[in-house]
């Protein structure tokens, strides 16, 4: 008995220890969560005017390479954003999930799947798996930059350029995770090249922009130059704001996991108590009858010789 109440203890003070680590974690990823929603604020006005030019420019130019869509794709991009640690609960597999999704529907359209990766997550889930990656970056999930997303944009750009009998992409697709609330994250998938033109109406198109209506812009020397100069940065912007938003997903993920690992410690260690606490009552028990026992043995011996 005296064995088992021990065991209960080492455990109790183990759960306790644990209890304190998660909610150390916790502590830390809600302080930063609130420097990547901070971020992502302070980005959301250049992201908001950069497409509302684009929208304006797309308007105008119907013809672009970057607007048009291939008659015959075989081949598409897909980035994939996920995290480099872990203790985030379903963060980075709900992405994962997403990707698999995705891929499948555009093999089932007959195109080639490429993709890129964001995350040693993502990664060690693809090379376990056998599966290829054509390029990844990883040690910046928690605070990405915008010269990491350039460098992403870049690659992307560059294949997305080539034609696909040359190695390059027919299309661009991003795998991210959308901050909803501290609450609800997202795994979205979204196209970003070639850009979706869709036919709207005013009250869409102003609700879309802010309540605002798109400003008259005068394009000098082209609008088909001016739309060269800004795709590019539209879609790295575009690449920035997900990272963005993944990193402040990641932290709120990792808050929740925290904080029910900490919950299950306390309630595991409340139960060890109770358990202990019945192992000692019985060993108690088990004592007091051993002594009135003895006692009983002594008075009867005591009896006889007299």
């Amino acid at each position: 008995m005296g064995a088992q109440l021990r065991v209960y203890r080492r455990r109790i003070r183990s759960t306790k220890s644990m209890a304190k680590i998660t909610r150390a974690m916790e502590l830390i990823a809600t302080t930063r969560i609130t420097k990547a929603q901070r971020a992502a604020e302070a980005a959301g006005p250049y992201a908001r005017e950069i497409t509302r030019a684009v929208s304006a420019l797309a308007s105008r130019v119907s013809d672009h390479p970057l607007l048009t869509e291939a008659e015959n794709p075989t081949r598409a991009a897909v980035l994939v954003i996920t995290s480099d640690k872990g203790l985030a609960g379903a963060f980075s597999s709900n992405v994962l999930k997403e990707a698999d999704s995705l891929a499948r529907l555009l093999q089932e359209q007959g195109k080639e799947v490429v993709t890129y990766m964001v995350g040693r997550k993502g990664t060690a889930f693809y090379k376990f798996r056998g599966r290829t990656v054509e390029d990844r970056w990883e040690g910046m999930t928690e605070r990405p930059t915008y010269a990491h997303a350039q460098e992403i944009g870049t690659a992307l750009m560059e294949r997305f350029s080539r034609d696909s009998s040359e190695g390059g992409v027919d299309e661009i697709h991003v795998v991210s995770t959308e901050f909803v609330s501290m609450l609800t994250q997202r795994a979205s998938a979204t196209r970003a090249l070639p850009l979706e033109v869709e036919e709207v109406d005013a009250e869409e198109l102003a609700e879309a922009h802010g309540g605002q209506a798109l400003p008259l812009y005068e394009f000098e020397p082209s609008a088909e130059e001016v739309l060269d100069q800004l795709l590019p940065k539209y879609v790295v912007n575009r690449i920035y704001f997900a990272l963005l938003e993944s990193a402040a997903s990641q932290q709120a993920s990792r808050r929740a996991a925290m904080k029910a690992a900490t919950d299950n410690a306390e309630d595991l260690a409340k139960n060890l108590t109770r358990l202990a606490n019945q192992a000692r009552q019985a060993e108690i028990t088990n004592e007091i009858s051993e002594i009135v026992g003895g006692a009983d043995a002594l008075s009867a011996v005591s009896a006889g010789s007299e």
